[in-house]
């Protein structure tokens, strides 16, 4: 406790300095001083004891003592009375013993009679009254004990103890568990750690005995004839794709390959190795079972009515087989090589999928096998929202979550241990942008539709504060919150012609929408400054800080990436980035270079330290950039204009997160000339992924991938480090 409590004045002085509050660290100290608990150190108790008996000083040992038993002694239970009085007359006799020995007869005497009335009831005194008298007191049986080094060396210790003991066993303010906290904190990591490592341990063991028990399996020769399958081949196609329908993850591959493992080079006996009929005897099998001619025209009957209504299926199972089939035979770059004429050299080795946990994968490149960096551990589904979303995003902790829909709704929910909302903001302008604040993470930052800014408290569940923005820009498209939590970035717009969600037909505006870009201090909750936007006010899509806050990068719906300087509040550096509006901006892992996505489709890395200069470039598809459309009833489309993030990075900055039509998608980040990787898809949407965001906070990284069907999937993944 001693240790935690000097610890935590270091703390408070630290603090007081910080905030200039000189006076009160001069009174604190002072205090300190004359502090008698001495900071609850039962040494320099111990010392204060035996130098007040050293100097002989009776009165201001009864004071401390009286102080203790005051301040510590009285909170003690009735059963620790009679130990504290034996305590007390082992001190004083302590006192007694010392000033005979030191040949104080005058303290000696002082001592009774000043102690005359309170000792002289009680009988374990009685003896004490003649000490005084007695010419050699250290030889007199009854006292020679107390003259002994080993009696004072016991009550000391004795005393020491009882004091350890009653500090360690009072209970102690919040602020002093810190250390204790620390220490259970690493204690876990360190657990975590091992537990991690034998993770590791296990699943290299089960990758090496996968790796043992691989059997290559050959494709059938029939495969390479798919294009001339009939209707007989079609059906059997259909059913064992519906058998197997339990099985989801399967490679196509695996319908049409032997579900027991059999040795190279021996073919199944009997008449069942090859699914197909031969001719001859289908046809003399037909001639046996010819039927009658009155059960002909009751077949023909039924025959009618069962082509009526199984028309359409097969039509859409040919459709559906064709599909497959060209996806299947897509050309490989490494494919392409090898020659037809020998069909075992056609013949490539599939990776096993497992089911939807995807646990490692393998793939053969060039004949090595590459390792997949991530392992699907789960994916959860979050279903609160009745409509698309805009923005999803963890906050600093990692602990929560707040998502936002078209409908303004804001849900703020966890999801460890168990997935829960915490809190639900409905709010009656509708609202376009939200974030997080970083000092407090508690607090929430809600942009709206009509010039507002609201501060929420997600776990008081209130608004504390709603800011008036500006009137003539009433969109707040984006926030930014700085690292240090003293203040935030503001990106207001004008009203446009289109909005965030509308109809395929809807015209986009091609003028670039006039906008302003805000700083706001958190503390006292008013303005503090503008930017200047040049060549022009426009809008500003999206905005992020670096991580100290120093440097602010900014999108706009003119095309151009702005870089400021927070520091002298003006803008860095400007240029061109793509051929529309910046949907999506962020810093690098080592913030040298500026990522962005815009409406040209384009995925750019930008230098930072050349204004302009392209580090590499890769094109992503619309699914991944935007407007996004998702098909309804009656030919209706409904189309999103990119609002929230677009891409996020893992902690190590090396794999980016992007949307997709059917999940999100994780690319390794390569060279300009090598492209995107694609290395893990997540998949488990049924609508497009309209934003998305990687948590790294733990090992076991989080991504949340949002839809416009309302649902957010949140996918853990574990790390596979080399």
């Amino acid at each position: 406790m001693a240790s935690a409590v000097e610890r935590t004045d270091d703390l408070v002085r630290e603090y007081l300095i910080y905030r200039g509050f000189t006076s009160t660290l001069k009174h604190l100290d002072s205090e300190i001083k004359a502090d008698k608990e001495k900071g609850f150190r039962v040494d320099k108790i111990i010392d204060q004891l035996q130098q007040l008996i050293q100097s002989f000083d009776l009165t201001g040992l009864k004071e401390y003592w009286a102080y203790l038993d005051r301040r510590l002694f009285s909170r003690l239970e009735d059963v620790y009375r009679p130990t504290v009085n034996k305590l007390r007359t082992s001190l004083y006799r302590f006192y007694l013993i010392h000033t005979v020995q030191m040949k104080n007869t005058e303290k000696t005497q002082e001592f009774f009679l000043k102690q005359v009335l309170e000792l002289q009831a009680q009988p374990e005194w009685r003896d004490w009254f003649a000490l005084p008298f007695i010419p050699a007191p250290e030889q007199n049986p009854s006292f020679s004990p107390y003259f002994s080094r080993q009696w004072a060396d016991t009550f000391l210790v004795s005393l020491h103890n009882f004091l350890s003991v009653l500090f360690q066993s009072s209970p102690q303010p919040v602020l002093l568990s810190f250390d204790s906290e620390v220490q259970r904190i690493k204690t876990v990591q360190e657990e975590n750690e091992e537990l991690r490592q034998m993770l590791f341990a296990l699943q290299g063991e089960w990758r090496q005995k996968r790796d043992e028990e691989m059997v290559h399996h050959k494709l059938p020769p029939y495969v390479q004839h798919m294009d001339r399958l009939g209707d007989t081949e079609l059906d059997l196609v259909s059913s064992q794709r519906n058998v197997n329908m339990t099985t989801p993850s399967r490679n196509f591959f695996s319908t049409f390959l032997p579900q027991t493992r059999r040795a190279p080079g021996k073919p199944a006996p009997g008449p069942q190795s090859s699914p197909w009929k031969d001719p001859a005897v289908t046809q003399s099998a037909k001639a046996k079972d010819l039927p009658s001619a009155k059960d002909l025209k009751m077949l023909t009957v039924s025959t009618a009515t069962v082509d009526l209504t199984t028309g359409h299926s097969r039509q859409r199972r040919q459709h559906d087989h064709e599909k497959e089939r060209k996806e299947l035979f897509k050309a490989k770059p490494h494919s392409e090589k090898k020659t037809d004429s020998d069909p075992d050299a056609q013949t490539e080795a599939l990776p096993d999928q497992t089911d939807s946990t995807n646990q490692t994968r393998v793939c053969e490149v060039g004949g090595a096998s590459v390792e997949q960096p991530f392992i699907k551990l789960s994916q959860e589904e979050y279903g609160e929202h009745h409509s698309s979303i805009m923005h999803c995003r963890v906050d600093c902790s990692g602990r929560r979550v707040a998502s936002l829909d078209v409908d303004g709704v804001v849900k703020v929910w966890a999801f460890n241990p168990i997935m829960q909302t915490k809190a639900t903001i409905m709010s009656k302008s509708p609202l376009l942008s939200l974030e997080w604040a970083a000092k407090p993470d508690r607090l929430l930052l809600l942009g709206s539709g009509v010039g507002t800014v609201k501060l929420y408290d997600t776990e008081a569940k209130k608004s504390l504060y709603e800011m008036s923005i500006d009137d003539v820009h009433p969109r707040i498209l984006s926030l930014a919150c700085s690292p240090s939590g003293t203040s935030f970035v503001c990106a207001a717009a004008a009203q446009a012609a289109h909005s965030g969600v509308a109809t395929e037909g809807d015209a986009r505006v091609s003028a670039p929408v006039s906008g302003q870009l805000l700083l706001w201090d958190t503390k006292t909750v008013k303005q503090q400054l503008q930017f200047a936007l040049e060549p022009g006010p426009v809008a500003i899509n999206c905005t992020a800080f670096n991580h100290n806050g120093n440097l602010l990068v900014t999108g706009a719906a003119d095309g151009m990436i702005r870089l400021f300087d927070m520091q002298r509040y003006e803008s860095a550096l400007s240029w061109k980035a793509h051929d529309g509006e910046v949907y999506s901006v962020e810093f690098s892992y080592d913030e040298n270079t500026v990522f962005s996505i815009g409406e040209d489709g384009k995925f750019v890395q930008w230098n930072i330290h050349r204004c302009g200069v392209k580090q590499s470039e890769y094109s992503l598809t619309q699914d991944a950039v935007g407007p996004f459309v998702l098909s309804g009833y009656s030919g209706y489309k409904q189309v999103q204009v990119p609002r929230g993030r677009l891409f996020a990075f893992d902690s190590e900055g090396q794999h980016v997160l992007t949307c997709s039509s059917s999940g999100g998608v994780i690319y390794r980040l390569n060279k300009a000339d090598a492209g995107l990787e694609s290395v893990l898809s997540l998949g488990g949407h049924k609508a497009p992924v309209v934003t998305v965001d990687w948590c790294s906070a733990m090992d076991c990284g989080t991504c949340l991938t949002a839809s416009m069907d309302g649902k957010i999937k949140l996918s853990t993944l574990l790390a596979q480090k080399p």
